[in-house]
């Protein structure tokens, strides 16, 4: 069945029409390009994050044209993950922006030819202003680079275009280097799911992030057996809960947990495994969390010990709920 299903997918490429073979040529040429993009990333770029990090304005993010579409999109990115920065159109900057601008900033000056005239000009006033520059740029020789503090590049063999004419592969590239510039920044800054909250309070990212586990936490049917019941007995509450596990208390407080893969990894020891009390096979003081926890929090740390579920329990230790991963809404 499988080497019949992969030689229908070989027939439907043979037979896929030129618009779909031209799509994936695109994509392949651009997925080829970051690669490459991605193997000459350098200790510039370190210096590049530390200089960014250290500013204690905005990074001002300059660009015109294609290159200011892509600038604005790299500023609000910065912006929404810890970054302090802006966007200026490089003509508006001309004509007024430029005052948005202060000593206290770093500009990013967008330009891939590194010779755009609106771009260019704004130098000199950056320099006077005492404001550091890195340049993003295609062109590492290019006016604009000689003259950048710092310099990204963002070069590219060739557009996607057929022409090799419209900025195709180019904005990805520069787009690419703005994503990891705002990636690595959150990690030098430990920007966290709880950061990323204050800063979407809308919509429906901003309801996910900002609920906690005891808004979403299931608090009714828990599946809970006392130390002492037998493992067939608690079987049946296990088959109940529908989570995949069993909470084992003594009073209102937890002292164990069983989840299906130690009853799996218990029946290859124990012959009378049914007969034995829940207590032998249980994992004691298991891992816990916070009502008042963020929920991308808790998924954060499920994701990170490998846990499909977490026990909330109180500032007494008493068992209050459980949180799943597909709890979050």
């Amino acid at each position: 069945m499988k080497n019949e299903a992969s030689g229908a997918l070989v027939a439907l490429r043979r037979d896929s029409s030129p618009v779909v073979e031209e799509a994936r040529r695109v994509l392949m040429h651009q997925s080829a390009m970051l690669a490459d993009l991605a193997n000459r990333v350098d200790e510039t770029f370190a210096r590049v994050v530390e200089t960014i990090h250290g500013t204690q304005g905005h990074v001002v993010v300059i660009g015109v044209g294609k290159s200011g579409i892509i600038g604005r999109k790299i500023a609000s990115t910065l912006a929404s993950t810890g970054t302090p920065a802006l966007f200026i159109n490089a003509a508006e900057a001309h004509h007024g922006d430029l005052g948005m601008v202060t000593a206290r900033d770093t500009a990013l000056l967008i330009s891939y030819s590194g010779e755009t005239e609106e771009v260019i000009g704004l130098v000199p006033h950056l320099r006077r202003m005492d404001v550091g520059i890195i340049a993003m740029v295609g062109k590492p020789e290019s006016s604009l680079a000689r003259a950048a503090d710092l310099l990204l590049d963002v070069a590219v063999d060739r557009e996607a275009c057929p022409n090799n004419l419209a900025p195709t592969s180019s904005t990805l590239a520069t787009l690419a280097m703005g994503d990891a510039l705002a990636v690595a920044l959150m990690n030098r800054r430990e920007f966290r799911s709880h950061d990323f909250a204050r800063f979407h309070p809308g919509g429906s990212l901003g309801r996910r992030l900002l609920t906690r586990v005891q808004d979403v936490m299931r608090t009714h049917d828990l599946p809970i057996v006392a130390p002492s019941d037998t493992v067939g007995e608690s079987l049946v509450t296990l088959t109940r809960g529908r989570l995949g596990l069993i909470l084992v208390r003594n009073g209102d407080r937890l002292v164990g947990l069983v989840t299906d893969g130690d009853l799996r990894r218990a029946m290859q020891r124990h012959d009378n495994l049914l007969t034995l009390p829940v207590s032998e096979i249980m994992t004691e003081n298991p891992v816990t969390i916070d009502p008042e926890t963020l929920v991308a929090d808790a998924h954060q740390r499920m994701q990170a010990l490998k846990l499909k579920a977490l026990v909330v329990v109180d500032d007494a230790g008493a068992v209050i709920g459980v949180i799943e991963v597909f709890d979050e809404k």
